[in-house]
């Protein structure tokens, strides 16, 4: 009789084991719960900026047409900073810009300190690694600014990396990328201050800087002594876009939508045109 009763019970247990899911049965939708990462439930800027009612905008402020910082007035101004006043208005917000770097821009946006960085900034994929990049607003690439008295002795990379030719760059960014990448003979020069950099090629310092065609034909613009040398054929290919936040699915979704209407309705060249023409 014990022995019946024991082999009852051992039955019941087998039977109950039996109808337990095993672990490779869970729904895979509830095994992803219990393994998300815990940025997952992060609010996306779609939502947190309507409610700040502030657009935070990293930028240079140091890269006309795009960027430019007044210091005598702390005010911005550019293509990108016209932009930047849409989008905030298109949030129901305000902009507030945050002054960065080349070198650090990536960082800044990467650690919270903004929402997205504006002004001019090249979409490379180091960059891509880290942070998110809207459809782009226009093509770019890399060509000289020059002396328009040495406007035919630097027209191709050979004939800039020769010993004696003197290279300016900004720090930090695409175009000190670009001239270590290409140039082994010339002399390289790496100047802090980008928003008098062409002085130093005007002032007879440095006799070339390479960099984006745009930048090249609004130096030459303003400053009749420089000659931007085939923007139209530059030595690379380049594409402008603002950079968000990697992970922000929602806020990038809406930034895609908003720049593509913008470059599709006139909205984008016109504020180009006011710097550019």
């Amino acid at each position: 009789m014990k022995r019946a009763a024991t082999l009852s019970a051992l039955a019941c247990l087998l039977a109950v084991t039996a109808a337990a899911p095993a672990a490779s049965d869970t729904p895979a939708a509830a095994r992803g719960a219990a393994t998300a990462p815990a940025s997952a439930g992060k609010a996306s800027a779609l939502d947190t900026v309507p409610r700040r009612g502030v657009l935070r905008v990293c930028t240079t402020g140091d890269y006309r047409p795009f960027s430019h910082l007044d210091p005598a007035t702390g005010k911005y101004s550019g293509v990108d900073i016209k932009m930047a006043g849409d989008l905030a208005k298109s949030l129901g917000a305000r902009p507030r810009y945050v002054a960065t770097t080349w070198a650090g821009l990536v960082g800044d946006l990467s650690a919270g300190r903004c929402d997205i960085a504006m002004g001019g900034v090249s979409v490379t994929l180091p960059r891509a690694r880290a942070v998110y990049f809207s459809e782009p607003t226009r093509t770019d690439g890399k060509t000289p600014i020059v002396r328009c008295t040495d406007k035919d002795k630097y027209r191709t990379l050979q004939q800039i990396d020769r010993p004696g030719t003197r290279v300016i760059v900004n720090p930090g960014g695409t175009n000190e990328e670009f001239a270590r990448a290409h140039l082994h003979r010339a002399a390289l020069t790496v100047h802090p201050d980008n928003t008098t950099i062409f002085d130093e090629i005007i002032a007879g310092r440095a006799d070339v800087m390479m960099t984006d065609a745009s930048e090249t034909r609004y130096q030459a613009r303003i400053h009749p002594e420089l000659c931007s040398l085939h923007p139209d054929k530059p030595f690379s290919f380049s594409e402008k876009a603002y950079a968000l936040p990697r992970g922000d699915d929602e806020f990038k979704a809406y930034v895609d939508q908003w720049v593509h209407l913008a470059t599709h309705d006139g909205t984008y060249r016109k504020y180009e045109d006011a710097w550019m023409k």
